[in-house]
């Protein structure tokens, strides 16, 4: 096996910079779009065998470092028995939010083999396949939180805020039940193989440096000691827009900090203390002309030459609009310019 993914996020010496992008199995890819075509969101994430194609789609096809498993971060809130769907134009939708203590108090925290067998049945089937590590994920409990008090996406978070700070012991109660299930969840897809998990705080940044130090950094804490106590396996965490907030997630206990593509890897090296990073390619660098985009990941990579270990990859998911041979052409510029 290919492990060049697993020893940068160890800090170990690699032969070169290996990458991966997150959402590298998605909509930009008509391999993806067919399959997609037959089925819907929710029943592609719930079959093993589609989930394994659409996974090892991008990794055959362009030769990514490490592949991560296809789901949904929202797939565990499902199973706490929640209405969940996903809308054309609107993303998840949650029909019932979670907003008074009644809310709370009737969500469950569900075994993941019994409730997402399906999810465990994937990690197994492309352990068998793949050639390159396996990386699963979740959500982080702040930005899961964020879906069910609001009831799918938002731009200013009122109703979560208003809990936070209105109703502080309520949403301590809803973080603690979505952290449980969170910890058992990632526990579980280590059990069944994954490799490396990742846990994507993908709306940490809209919170202020305290408010994020008291209503989402501790329950990442505790569920990266829970991991700790029973798996090895390299625990990447990535706090998107978290520029701000770098002397704080250093303390969450991962191995790796993801970094989005605001903030300069150099200056970022310099602050996260004794980690590997993982970045932080803006998305839409994948449209610059090719001589172009080669000139930013050869910078990108010089400036992250003196980070513990780097894993090369974009500071957030691919668009969809992506043509996919620039996403063959920033993997082998990677491979190629890191080289040596």
């Amino acid at each position: 096996m290919n492990d060049t993914f697993l020893r940068a996020c160890r800090g170990e010496k690699t032969e070169y910079t290996p990458v991966w992008f997150m959402r590298q199995a998605g909509r930009y890819l008509p391999e993806y779009q067919k399959v997609r075509s037959k089925v819907t969101f929710l029943e592609l994430c719930h079959s093993p065998e589609l989930c394994t194609e659409v996974t090892l789609q991008p990794v055959d096809i362009f030769g990514f470092d490490a592949a991560i498993l296809f789901s949904d971060i929202l797939i565990p809130m499902e199973a706490m028995n929640l209405e969940l769907d996903f809308h054309e134009g609107k993303g998840p939708v949650f029909a019932r939010p979670v907003r008074d203590q009644q809310a709370v108090d009737a969500l469950v925290v569900p075994d993941p083999e019994e409730s997402m067998p399906f999810v465990m049945e994937t990690i197994r089937l492309l352990r068998r396949e793949l050639k390159v590590p396996l990386i699963g994920f979740s959500g982080a409990p702040f930005t899961l939180a964020t879906y069910l008090i609001e009831g799918g996406s938002s731009k200013v978070f009122l109703e979560t805020k208003k809990m936070m700070f209105q109703a502080p012991e309520m949403y301590d109660a809803l973080l603690r039940k979505i952290t449980t299930c969170t910890s058992l969840y990632l526990q579980a897809q280590a059990r069944a193989g994954a490799q490396a998990l990742q846990i994507f705080d993908s709306w940490a940044g809209v919170l202020a440096p305290c408010d994020y130090e008291r209503f989402a950094l501790p329950y990442v804490q505790s569920i990266i000691r829970d991991l700790r106590e029973v798996t090895d396996v390299p625990i990447i965490y990535f706090a998107n827009n978290g520029a701000t907030l770098i002397e704080l997630t250093r303390t969450a206990g991962a191995d790796v900090l993801g970094l989005d593509w605001r903030i300069n890897i150099k200056d970022a090296v310099r602050r996260v203390g004794d980690h590997a990073v993982q970045g932080n390619l803006d998305p839409v660098a994948l449209f610059l002309p090719k001589t172009d985009l080669e000139a930013r990941i050869k910078k990108l990579l010089d400036d992250a030459a003196g980070a513990r270990g780097h894993i090369f990859n974009l500071g957030h998911g691919i668009l969809p609009q992506t043509p996919p041979e620039q996403a063959r052409i920033a993997v082998d510029a990677v491979h190629r310019l890191s080289r040596g």
